[in-house]
């Protein structure tokens, strides 16, 4: 989809800069990508926080995501 955006260049050449983008194009793409992904982990944060009961610990989950 093309779109026309008014997007500060400074900010948009850190970005492409930082995420190693080929373009501006996929230096957009990646920082909403990345955008997405850092919300839902904190949605999921918020809601296993809600879990008393649940009975698993920040570093048990770590122990878990590592295999140990």
């Amino acid at each position: 989809m093309r779109t026309t955006l008014d997007i500060d260049e400074e900010l948009l050449e850190e970005v492409v800069k930082v995420t190693g983008a080929s373009n501006k194009k996929e230096a957009i793409e990646i920082a909403l990508k990345e955008f997405l992904r850092a919300k839902r982990r904190k949605e999921l944060s918020d809601l296993i926080g809600n879990f008393e009961e649940f009975g698993v610990t920040l570093k048990d989950l770590e122990k878990m995501r590592k295999g140990s």
